[in-house]
């Protein structure tokens, strides 16, 4: 597929132990052993040093692997150079296989490449960079789910179904004379659309644990937003002091709550201030409101309801939101059952309730559904896309059937949900769509 080689830092730059420049296309092992003093052999392991021909100097002592095509990652001749990791040793040693041959990489064209030359589909190529970006254990587990071909597989049967009925379809538009033997074409498109739906019914969930859920934690000021944001990450992240207006912009942190990926959001207390700054944290609390998935009101159950604390409540709009009572501990004063959400009562100094409210939290975000960890769920939001529109063309080419209408009108949606699902496997995606794709993963994957 592509004629030259290429080459780039494959693990971070930073001092560790270990750093590796990766090669790959058919001359990765010519350029490699010009620049290599030991001797490189399919699948062996061989140590030696990396040295610049020109002058002699030795750069570093390696070891090197070469893999033969096509049992590679990207079914090219692949060298992986291990260094010492560190910036000038590593980038040394790239500069070198760069002169003597190489191309630099662009973002992803390892992954790119593994693609292109059969070794993963599309959807399979996306889980990779889902692994490498995966910020929990159940985000991993669908992402090698993904990897291991398992939304594949369940796309490509239902593909093959379609196809099969487009073929006989297109047989009888060809052939009106000949006898085409008849064949029941309704059930597999009935059973095409569930199929698609239990998969679209998946995303949800699955974009929940790829991208994670965005909680604004608001309220007015010192009712103990920071002291709760510190009692959910068990860390003393935010600053807590007695005095009102501590906190005056915003603070991101994420925690992991069976399996999801939480962003939380500390506000500034929202009041009305002549102070510029504090203004300014209010404002940023309002848009903390508006990008936020979920809303956790904060309010002093100690104390009764303020005039602020309606105020805040009313710009709330339609987000979902949990109330968090806080200042359990104390006696309680606040008339809670004013505000239309659920409310948990907790102390975030003691922690008491908080495993309530993070329970409420997760089923909130899931409307109370559970799924079991070896469910197939779809996780991209480009999948999603796909497969709604293929499932919208199935249904049309349903209604079609039932109102017997000329085999023309099916065979058209038919193709067009063929197309969709080939977008998400890679059978019809188009170049544009590929640049998009790859451009996302890290130089040297």
């Amino acid at each position: 597929m592509y004629q030259d080689t290429i080459a780039a830092i494959s693990t971070p730059i930073g001092q560790a132990g270990i750093g590796i420049v990766r090669l790959s296309g058919r001359d990765a092992r010519a350029i490699a052993q010009k620049v290599f003093t030991g001797q490189l052999a399919n699948r062996r392991l061989a140590l030696g040093h990396i040295t610049d021909p020109d002058s002699g100097e030795m750069v570093d002592e390696v070891l090197a692997t070469y893999m033969a095509a096509p049992h590679t990652y990207t079914r090219e001749d692949v060298v992986e150079i291990n260094c010492h990791s560190g910036p000038v040793p590593l980038q040394r040693a790239l500069e070198l296989v760069l002169r003597y041959g190489a191309r630099m990489a662009n973002p992803g064209e390892f992954t790119l490449r593994a693609f292109l030359n059969g070794r993963l589909d599309l959807a399979q190529a996306e889980s990779v960079l889902d692994i490498v970006r995966s910020r929990t254990a159940a985000g991993l587990r669908l992402a090698v789910q993904g990897l291991g071909g398992g939304l594949s597989q369940r796309i490509k049967a239902v593909r093959a179904e379609l196809m099969s009925v487009l073929a006989y379809l297109t047989a009888r538009i060809d052939f009106p004379e000949d006898e085409v033997e008849e064949r029941d074409v309704l059930q597999p498109l009935i059973e095409a659309r569930r199929d698609l739906a239990e998969l679209i019914d998946s995303a949800y969930a699955g974009i929940i644990y790829r991208q994670g859920v965005r909680i604004a934690i608001v309220g007015r000021p010192n009712v103990g937003k920071s002291s709760l944001l510190n009692c959910l990450l068990r860390q003393s992240r935010a600053i807590v002091t007695p005095i009102p207006g501590t906190t005056r912009d915003t603070l991101e942190e994420v925690v992991n709550l069976k399996g999801v990926p939480f962003v939380l959001v500390d506000t500034a207390g929202i009041i009305k201030s002549h102070d510029l700054v504090e203004s300014l944290g209010v404002e940023r609390s309002r848009q903390a409101i508006e990008q936020a998935d979920l809303v956790l009101l904060v309010v002093d159950g100690s104390q009764r309801l303020t005039a602020a604390d309606r105020e805040i409540a009313g710009l709330l709009g339609e987000k979902p939101v949990l109330v968090a009572a806080n200042k359990s501990d104390l006696p309680q004063k606040a008339a809670l059952d004013e505000l239309p959400w659920p409310v948990v009562s907790i102390c975030a100094l003691t922690g008491d309730g908080v495993a309530e409210l993070e329970e409420r939290m997760v089923s909130t975000v899931f409307g109370g559904k559970v799924f079991t960890s070896d469910a197939l769920l779809v996780s991209n939001p480009r999948h999603k896309e796909a497969l709604e529109r293929a499932e919208r063309h199935v249904a049309q080419a349903q209604t079609s059937l039932e109102a017997h209408m000329p085999d023309d009108f099916i065979t058209i949606d038919l193709t067009a949900a063929l197309s969709a699902l080939g977008e998400v496997t890679g059978e019809t995606v188009q170049d544009e769509l590929l640049e998009t794709i790859f451009s996302q993963f890290c130089i040297g994957k």
